[in-house]
């Protein structure tokens, strides 16, 4: 299906192909679906059974703590909360670490109540080089909580801070499992204070439980948690309790090896909050005239009311209510190069659609799934109006529930749509083991539909061994699919070994069908069967005095057209990846590539790539200075044949933490392309230049300005934000487009292509 957000290949009409014939005997025999559904219902029926002794940890309730934010630990209440001292996670593990961590947890009938006091031996090298919410990194000093309030060993919200104030809170999913398994776009109300002395600094946090998600039994409850503190200059991290560091970088991070907290007496608070919003700008667009020939500027002006409301329905299940939803507040994505004939993926920034966004989760491997919210009020990466809607996630006694609706207005060629999603889940046989399913639907006024359904599960089968199934179908208006067919299906069957150290594998398996069509998904391409294999072995040598973990693994995977039953693409080689304990780190890998492309496609600047089968060879390369330092740089770069040519490309990503008040980062990337054979060549450019300016940890100004060479064209956008409280917020917006090579088209293009100037106030009402 095409992609509705940017894209730069095209395709062109269809030529000639080449391809390299495999002898392929594929059969999907239909009953095995079933026969896995019937197993996965099977399995639903045995009582769960707990795969790893926890840790665990009662906190007490303090009646009428009483607690003055201020950071410093000296209230008397502190005195009955539970206290522990933390581990060395990392560069060793299970030893003291080298500056001792004290942490105190309690609660009451309103908050909960998290402080720590962080020794330092030298606390004039504590960094905390920005104050802007969210903006943690590895270059600051930090200490926080994660909490697995449904206690699901697989979900957790995180609560952090730093020396300077600074708030982070985010969610991760998939037991932390996955190259970014974090949602750090997701914000709840908190508060946050910190002192610092000439021992070290401590921190003060007061989480509303109206903030938290839980199950109760007549007010026993049950949490995973894990205390975190990070070291920067040490690149030390201290946990509690002490997790192994078999996972590699993200172990601290997975609810499976949290402790279980108990508390005995706290009760759910259902929350309500009101936030209605006011929308003021203009909006000046270059558009051709009636006779097109030449361009005129259309001025807009826009005033317009909004209203979010977010309410418990149960102490499990959380309702959002959209009105008039606007989101122009949310940075504008960052520019890519694509020089494949593939649509591009851009993650979500949306905040509606991020809360306990991997309840949402179907996917099928790489970027793949059911369910893509950018498909939501997005069309032809340009934002579209949507009129409201709402959304229901939590638990449903054993059960994760998710569900969503959102009317959409008109746009283009396209009628209003109803954008509609279900998805229940739950754990069976143990807590690192789910079944599931989902339903989507896009309904037009016009009578256009789009329906996919579909089940999945991931099983554990032994120690870090995981099975991951999945299964969908689609239907809509434009096809005459048949339910016992398996070109309207989608089928993946995946088996790894999750270990960082070790011997480790993975076999995965996808088969996709000419009509499969996921209105509201992501699928790059379709009637395909994929066969994918890698195996490798991981180091992490403790005692080591440079190297923090290591790993080699050689890797592949086939991609066969089903109706001619010929290779499609395939990939293969070797790679290497390693980390040392200055945090710094290194990849590189060397590639088979086979490509046989059906239809040519545009790379740009008249340069395309024929139809047509190629073998190519070349190696992709990066290297990290430390993270922990105010100042560093990522750079990366691929050298080798490319189709029937040549592709070299080198990046640099640079970024200093100039003071706690600013900080700068940036980008460029310069790809070099050239078929000699048929004397094109092509240079494509992303250059980014971004800077922050951080009165406070309230008040804050962010810009920055992208060039890219394929869109030929300059995006900028001025971001300031105050945020004296949590939910109230005022935005100012500027945004402005430019066109490059104008010339290139008659009549010429105007220098300005659009330019938006913003005010956007949101107060939101605790009821």
């Amino acid at each position: 299906m095409t992609d509705e957000v940017l894209n730069f290949a095209n395709i062109h009409s269809k030529q000639g192909i080449t391809s390299v014939n495999f002898t392929y005997h594929f059969t999907v025999v239909r009953t095995n679906f079933f026969r896995v559904l019937l197993f996965s219902v099977f399995l639903s029926l045995f009582p769960r059974i707990s795969a790893y002794a926890r840790q665990t940890i009662t906190i007490p309730e303090v009646v009428d703590a009483e607690i003055t934010l201020d950071g410093v630990i000296e209230e008397a209440a502190w005195s009955k909360a539970a206290q522990f001292r933390l581990l060395m996670h990392t560069p060793q593990n299970n030893v003291d670490a080298s500056e001792a961590t004290d942490a105190y947890i309690m609660y009451d009938a309103e908050y909960l109540y998290v402080a720590g006091f962080m020794a330092d031996s030298e606390p004039d090298k504590i960094q905390a080089p920005t104050k802007r919410r969210d903006d943690l990194g590895l270059d600051n000093d930090w200490f926080g909580i994660f909490l697995d309030t449904f206690n699901d060993k697989e979900n957790a919200l995180a609560f952090f801070v730093t020396p300077s104030g600074l708030r982070t809170d985010y969610q991760t999913f998939n037991d932390a499992q996955g190259s970014f398994p974090i949602n750090a776009d997701w914000n709840t109300f908190w508060d946050v204070t910190v002192n610092q002395n000439g021992e070290g600094w401590s921190a003060e946090m007061r989480i509303p439980i109206s903030s938290l998600r839980f199950q109760d039994d007549e007010g026993k409850v049950k949490m995973g948690m894990t205390v975190i503190r990070y070291v920067s200059r040490k690149v030390e991290w201290s946990t509690y309790p002490n997790i192994s560091n078999q996972w590699g970088f993200w172990s601290p991070f997975k609810p499976s090896q949290f402790a279980e907290a108990s508390f005995n007496n706290l009760n759910s608070r259902k929350p309500f909050y009101v936030a209605p919003y006011l929308l003021g700008g203009i909006t000046q667009r270059n558009l051709l005239n009636g006779t097109e020939t030449e361009y005129e500027i259309e001025n807009t002006t826009e005033l317009e009311p909004g209203l979010d409301v977010k309410f418990g329905l149960t102490s499990n299940l959380t309702a959002d209510v959209t009105l008039n939803t606007d989101f122009a507040q949310v940075e504008a994505d960052n520019q890519q190069v694509n020089l494949t004939r593939f649509s591009l993926f851009f993650p979500e920034k949306r905040l509606f659609f991020l809360e306990r966004a991997s309840t949402f989760d179907f996917g099928f491997g790489q970027q793949d799934r059911l369910f893509y919210s950018r498909r939501i009020g997005i069309q032809n990466g340009e934002p579209s109006r949507i009129y409201g809607g709402a959304r229901v996630v939590g638990r449903a006694g054993s059960w994760d529930v998710g569900f969503l609706t959102m009317q959409t207005a008109p746009a283009g060629e396209l009628s209003s749509r109803n954008n509609g999603v279900l998805r229940l889940r739950r754990q069976v046989i143990n807590e690192n083991t789910y079944v599931g399913g989902m339903m989507t639907s896009l309904l037009g006024t016009d009578g256009s539909q789009n329906i996919a359904y579909g089940f999945d599960g991931v099983f554990r089968l032994f120690s870090q061994n995981y099975l991951t199934a999945a299964w969908a179908q689609t239907f809509d208006d434009d096809s005459n699919s048949d339910m016992l067919s398996t070109q309207p299906s989608r089928i993946r069957l995946n088996l790894e070994n999750r270990d960082y150290s070790g011997f480790i594998y993975n076999l995965d398996y996808s088969y996709s069908g000419a009509l499969y069509n996921p209105g509201l998904g992501f699928q790059n391409r379709s009637d395909f069967t994929r066969l994918g294999s890698s195996i490798g072995f991981g180091w992490i040598p403790e005692d080591h005095p440079v190297i923090n973990r290591h790993q080699v693994r050689t890797e592949g995977f086939l991609f066969i057209n089903n109706a001619t039953g010929s290779a499609e693409t395939a990939e293969a080689g070797p790679s290497y990846n390693l980390s040392t304990k200055k945090s710094q780190s290194l990849n590189i890998d060397l590639k088979y590539i086979y490509e046989d492309i059906p239809f040519s496609f545009s790379l740009g600047d008249n340069v395309s790539v024929p139809s047509g089968a190629y073998e190519f060879f070349g190696s992709n390369f990066s290297y990290e200075t430390s993270t922990s330092r105010l100042y560093g740089a990522t750079i990366s770069g691929y050298t080798g044949t490319f189709f029937d040519g040549w592709r070299h490309t080198v990046g640099l990503s640079p970024r200093w933490g100039v003071s706690s008040s600013l900080s700068l980062s940036g980008l460029l990337q310069v790809n070099y392309i050239t078929f000699p054979d048929r004397d094109q060549r092509l240079t494509a450019t992303v250059a980014r230049l971004r800077a922050l300016y951080m009165l406070n940890t309230t008040f804050s100004v962010s810009a920055f300005t992208q060039y890219n060479s394929q869109a030929k064209g300059i995006v900028s956008n001025i971001r300031i934000r105050y945020n004296p409280r949590e939910g109230n917020d005022l935005y100012i917006v500027f945004n402005e487009a430019t066109n490059t090579q104008r010339d290139r088209l008659n009549p010429i293009l105007p220098l300005l292509n659009n330019r938006t100037l913003l005010l956007k106030y949101t107060y939101t009402f605790t009821l």
